[in-house]
């Protein structure tokens, strides 16, 4: 709840009040309650604080234990308070009015260096203890908060945002031509899979599930934790032993994430995820008095949807019928008529502090969280995270899993269900099958995800001197000559670091631009660690994909939302409709682009202009995830980056 900032000499002498006050200066455009700072000696720290919780109000932070000797700047909420202050024997007069920052003072007291691995919730903290004469900080086990750090002789500087530490003296705004290559090299919206470097040389940043400490003038990194499934999964007696364990964890993850004495929220999609989250969510605070603000994109209401029968660029009616089943809902359906994803590049690209890739969303997004923020809403829930752990079940992977493992019985069974449900013979259902299964027996290569024909715009004497392919060799990030495999997808998005890391980050941004927190009850570790723990037959099972979540939401979803397998809603399907008044200008600052020497540098200005030219004058709406196209937007806004900097 808090844009927290710090600088430690490692020889002992003091920071001075100029070097403090530049860090909380820069922090200034930033939303706050409250604004204070803590020094002693070579410690200087500071916060600048959001009140979203009840304890959060008039709560002091930094926060100074005088029986410990610690001090705390944090940037947390979190989710097992209850289960911390039995672990750590606070009285119950006490548990009211405690803070988070004060509940990790204790957690650290108690458990030193092994603390974070005891804390649930979203988080980023530094403290200094007296005592050992030791700065420890960690960031959160799925990242969702950032903590940024910057090295010079004898100093740390740390901040949750990054621009702050290039306004102490001697900071250069250079690029890290590393990070930028993997940015541009990525074909997905993943920024980067090097999770400790940022878009600038001299700023450096924790990883997710990461403790910092610098001790005796050394700086240690370490790993504190890990989101891995288990080596043996849950068994349970049947499947409603599964569906009910299912309620139990995510109503708890839920109900932990409506902590706020402002407004409840929610970004709210016509799927399972978000519709599971309010589904659990409606209840709760109905109980509470409260009301949950419910908000959703609209595409333009001129857009002609071109998408296939089997998607739908306008979820409206599956999100009516969730709001009218669930109730207790204020809702908005929001067009943004008037905005597109050209408009919002230069204040993006300033609130995100880099380049970007989400451009089809990014102004819906954004306008979700500026009514939210108008509407006095203190946490918007999401589920963004829910397509691998919540509402996880890819069925014909698991189809090629049995076929591989000469299953057949459960196969023939599983494919007449599944071929009634989503209307589809199994005679077109076996081929596609075999494919998964054996892509390479079978001779084919229409398997990889990305081709040698795949439009590259990182300038190939870029790509060759700071060796970003292979750096990104054996990363599930769409590059060509990998096969797609969901499990293996789903074992890179909670096994490594790199997605939680670029989740975290826009989260963490948006949120101190807008005072809105956004809170995905699908990414709660104890959810995560629940769903990875549940076997595979559970998630596919009598020809329903996605099996456990459309189960156990029985009572929480409509049916037509909750047993839909035959449309699935995407978004972001109207941007080169919406951007078509402003082609003309996009074009000319492209050939801009194409004539700049600094671009020429970085971006594949030869690939710019053949995409340009394929493209064409006139865009038609259905090139929204045409690659050229998408190519385009995205030498733009690395441009429009680069120049900022100048």
């Amino acid at each position: 709840m808090s844009a927290i900032a710090g600088i430690f000499n490692y020889d002992g002498g003091p920071v001075t009040e100029e070097d403090g006050g530049r860090l909380m200066e820069a922090l200034r455009r930033y939303p706050a309650d409250d604004d204070r700072v803590w020094r002693s000696g070579p410690v200087f720290l500071g916060c600048r604080v959001q009140w979203i919780t009840p304890e959060s109000v008039g709560e002091s932070l930094p926060y100074y234990d005088d029986g410990g000797q610690v001090a705390v700047a944090a940037d947390a909420i979190l989710d097992n308070r209850d289960e911390l202050f039995g672990l750590l024997g606070i009285e119950p007069g006490r548990r009211g009015r405690m803070g988070d920052a004060e509940l990790i003072a204790a957690a650290y007291l108690k458990w030193g260096k092994e603390a974070p691995r005891r804390l649930i919730g979203d988080y980023a903290f530094v403290l200094w203890d007296e005592r050992k004469r030791l700065l420890f900080g960690a960031r959160d086990l799925l990242g969702s908060r950032t903590l940024y750090y910057r090295r010079d002789a004898g100093r740390l500087a740390f901040c949750t945002a990054a621009h702050p530490l290039l306004e102490l003296p001697g900071a250069r705004k250079d690029v890290n031509e590393s990070w930028l290559a993997e940015f541009l090299a990525i074909p997905v919206i993943l920024d980067a899979v090097d999770v400790r470097g940022t878009v600038y040389r001299s700023v450096e940043q924790l990883p997710p599930a990461h403790w910092l400490a610098v001790e005796d003038g050394r700086l240690t990194l370490e790993q504190y934790d890990a989101l891995d499934a288990p080596r043996e999964p849950l068994r349970l007696r049947t499947d409603g032993d599964y569906e009910e364990a299912f309620r139990d964890v995510f109503r708890e993850a839920v109900s932990s994430k409506l902590r706020t004495f402002r407004k409840v929220g929610a970004s709210l999609s016509g799927g399972l995820d978000s519709g599971a989250v309010v589904g659990f969510a409606a209840g709760p605070l109905r109980e509470a008095g409260k009301t949950l603000q419910a908000y959703s994109y609209l595409p333009a209401p001129d857009f002609a949807d071109w998408t296939p029968r089997r998607l739908a660029a306008d979820e409206s009616p599956f999100i009516r019928s969730t709001v009218g089943h669930v109730g207790n809902m204020a809702y908005s359906g929001l067009d943004f008529a008037g905005r597109d994803s050209y408009g919002e590049i230069d204040d993006l690209i300033g609130l995100l502090e880099g380049p970007y890739k989400f451009f089809e969303n990014s102004f819906w997004i954004k306008g979700i969280l500026e009514r939210a923020q108008a509407d006095g809403v203190g946490v918007l829930l999401t589920g963004a995270r829910g397509n691998y752990s919540v509402s996880w079940g890819p069925a014909m992977d698991y189809y090629a899993r049995l076929l591989r493992g000469l299953r057949w019985v459960r196969l023939y069974r599983e494919l007449k269900q599944y071929g009634r449900r989503v209307n589809v013979g199994r005679s077109r259902l076996l081929p596609a099958i075999g494919e998964q299964a054996f892509p390479f027996a079978a001779g084919i290569a229409n398997r990889r995800r990305a081709t040698a024909s795949e439009p590259r715009l990182i300038h190939p004497g870029l790509a060759a001197r700071t060796g970003v392919y292979a750096r990104l060799a054996g990363h599930d990030v769409g590059l060509e000559g990998a096969d797609f495999d969901e499990f293996a997808a789903r074992a890179y998005q909670f096994g490594g670091l790199a997605y939680s890391n670029h989740q975290g980050t826009s989260i963490t941004k948006f949120s101190l631009r807008y005072g809105v927190w956004e809170r995905d009850p699908t990414a709660d570790p104890r959810v995560i660690r629940f769903c990875l723990s549940v076997p595979d037959e559970q998630y596919v099972r009598h020809g329903m994909d996605r099996a456990l979540i459309r189960r156990a939401t029985a009572s929480y979803l409509p049916d037509d939302v909750r047993l839909n397998q035959r449309v699935r809603g995407v978004q972001g399907a109207d941007w080169l409709h919406r951007m078509r008044p402003a082609w003309p200008r996009f074009v000319d600052e492209l050939r801009l682009l194409c004539r700049d020497s600094a671009a020429a540098g970085y971006l594949n200005v030869a690939q710019v202009k053949a995409s340009l030219e394929r493209i064409g004058p006139e865009p038609r709406p259905e090139y929204a995830y045409d690659p050229d196209a998408r190519l385009l937007m995205r030498a733009l806004i690395a441009w429009r980056f680069l120049k900022s900097l100048a």
